[in-house]
């Protein structure tokens, strides 16, 4: 029975892979038929059946040596959203991030995206804030990072699956190849916005208790991934290489309690598992924490407004401080 159990879920994931690959359309629902009738049925037809598992299995593994050599791409026909990839110049304490953007929003798909590039005081990097942002699920959903310079503002950091032009998300799709990765670095305005005035989703935003040096070090390690990005593609995975897995990634050579939590797959809770462990503000019981980082009512009324980031931040848990100082 364990065999079979393994052979079952070798055989799905292979016909999936398959049929999600980058062989010609036409193809595809014929080799992955094929594959999955083999690999089901040589344990059935060949004696004895341990020989056909074995076959079964071998197939399998030429099925997964061919799938991960299928490589990513920065050079596609991709979305005008995502069509332009930032980079980061770092010299000393002073950091220029290249390709900032900062689309203007008509409406969720009909928008200009521009793009400038500003240098940071690593010296003035003081805060990091969290977005989570819910789509439907309530157990799913998207997270971004934002750091906060004294005197210089904010640069969110919004890890996404980097799309061609008329291709659309698929949760199947992500575990097979289907997207590159990309890290958008943009202003609030623009990655905040759009959730919150144009898609409508709901959005959170908690301020994260943490040391100067531990931010800094997080915000380098984004930087390095974006530079990694720029010059070499990666894919994007919803399971392993996700916007939460990946802020993990950041998080954890430098966090002291940063052990794993099945929170972090099922991330609509990582707020929760924050509150826990005191990353966020505790002086509120968790629901009141969360009815007060409820910033879509802010951020509506905000629209396009330069202080669009000090605005979403009023009044928020553990920011009140340092949002007062910064003005």
């Amino acid at each position: 029975m364990f065999v079979w159990l393994l052979l079952l879920m070798a055989t799905g994931w292979g016909t999936l892979a398959i049929w999600y690959s980058n062989l010609p359309p036409s193809l595809r629902p014929w080799a992955a038929g094929t594959f999955g009738c083999m690999a089901l049925l040589l344990p059935l037809l060949v004696k004895p059946r341990r020989r056909g598992a074995i076959a079964s299995f071998c197939i399998f593994a030429l099925v997964l040596a061919w799938w991960f050599t299928i490589p990513p791409s920065n050079n596609r026909d991709w979305q005008p959203d995502v069509a332009v990839l930032p980079s980061a110049t770092i010299s000393g304490n002073k950091v220029t991030i290249h390709n900032i953007r900062n689309c203007d929003y008509r409406s969720e798909t009909d928008y200009e995206c521009h793009y400038y590039d500003r240098t940071f005081d690593l010296d003035r990097l003081k805060s990091v804030d969290l977005f989570l942002v819910y789509w439907g699920s309530p157990y799913i959903a998207h997270t971004m990072f934002s750091f906060g310079f004294e005197g210089q503002g904010q640069v969110c950091f919004s890890i996404e699956t980097r799309k061609e032009k008329g291709e659309a998300y698929s949760a199947i799709k992500g575990f097979f190849k289907q997207y590159e990765l990309t890290y958008v670095v943009a202003d609030e305005r623009d990655v905040v916005g759009l959730r919150t005035n144009y898609r409508k989703e709901d959005v959170y935003l908690y301020r994260l208790k943490a040391e100067p040096e531990l931010i800094r070090k997080v915000f380098l390690d984004y930087l390095r991934q974006v530079n990694r990005i720029h010059d070499r593609a990666e894919w994007y995975n919803a399971l392993t290489s996700n916007c939460t897995t990946n802020i993990r990634g950041h998080t954890a050579p430098y966090a002291r309690n940063a052990r794993f939590d099945w929170r972090i797959i099922v991330n609509g809770f990582v707020d929760e598992m924050m509150y826990q462990r005191g990353t966020v503000d505790t002086s509120l019981p968790f629901a009141e924490l969360k009815k007060l980082s409820y910033i879509n009512p802010k951020a509506q009324r905000a629209g396009r407004d330069p202080d669009f980031s000090l605005r979403i931040r009023e009044g928020l848990p553990g920011m009140e401080k340092a949002e007062v100082r910064r003005q």
